[in-house]
């Protein structure tokens, strides 16, 4: 059997997985969402934010609730909410991330429900453009008209489809249990990453535990280099 069928495949998350997205982005991302809601459906701020964080637990991403409840436009939403003047200023990473990605074996992809521009972006800043065979964001995640971010199953599948690769070959690292437990139960190895969520958790990993791990996990990593080991 050739080498590169043996080999692994990797689909790392961006935020909170690659880079300290608490520190460097979610709290700009909030108030550029709030801001966006408030004025394209003209509420309160206090308003627009409690719609953000409920179309976020309810459906995993704010653009799908937008979508669903009001029709506003997905490339117009993600666009102007991720504009961030300043972001490369407060962007993070160690060579040794670098290096540990360079020498991990197989393919490598980020996988993230943040837009394309804005993971291209992160990635250059912090010199991880070179790492990865490519790059699957939320507008890659869209079948038959709807939008199907992480932690959709069939997204899941599809992505596997297009990567020509069987499930118990491909490896999910990110910082979201939720994520991690629909890959499981397609037969993926996941791969908890708690670097950054032990001082800065974000969203629905607020509160949770670290030093436990759900039976839908492999492994919980705090570096990248820990990979190797897996």
């Amino acid at each position: 059997m050739p080498s590169q069928q043996r080999a692994p495949v990797w689909l790392f998350d961006l935020d909170n997985t690659l880079h300290d997205a608490s520190h460097a982005a979610f709290g700009m991302i909030d108030l550029s969402m709030n801001e966006y809601i408030a004025r394209e459906l003209s509420v309160s701020p206090e308003q627009a934010d409690v719609l953000r964080r409920d179309y976020w637990r309810r459906y995993g991403a704010t653009l799908l609730g937008l979508v669903r409840h009001h029709q506003v436009r997905a490339a117009h939403f993600l666009h102007h909410t991720h504009l961030l003047p300043g972001l490369e200023e407060r962007l993070r990473c160690h060579a040794h991330d670098r290096a540990a990605l360079r020498r991990l074996p197989g393919r490598k992809y980020v996988l993230t429900n943040a837009p394309e521009a804005y993971a291209l972006r992160v990635l250059k800043a912090l010199g991880l453009d070179g790492c990865f065979d490519a790059v699957l964001c939320i507008e890659h995640m869209c079948m038959f008209g709807q939008f199907r971010p992480k932690p959709d199953a069939r997204m899941l599948r599809h992505v596997l489809a297009r990567l020509k690769v069987p499930a118990h070959r491909c490896f999910l690292v990110e910082d979201t249990l939720a994520h991690q437990k629909s890959a499981r139960r397609l037969g993926m190895s996941t791969v908890w990453m708690q670097r950054y969520m032990r001082s800065n958790s974000h969203g629905p990993e607020v509160g949770v535990y670290v030093r436990r791990r759900p039976t839908y996990v492999h492994a919980r990593i705090g570096s990248l280099q820990k990979l190797r080991e897996l």
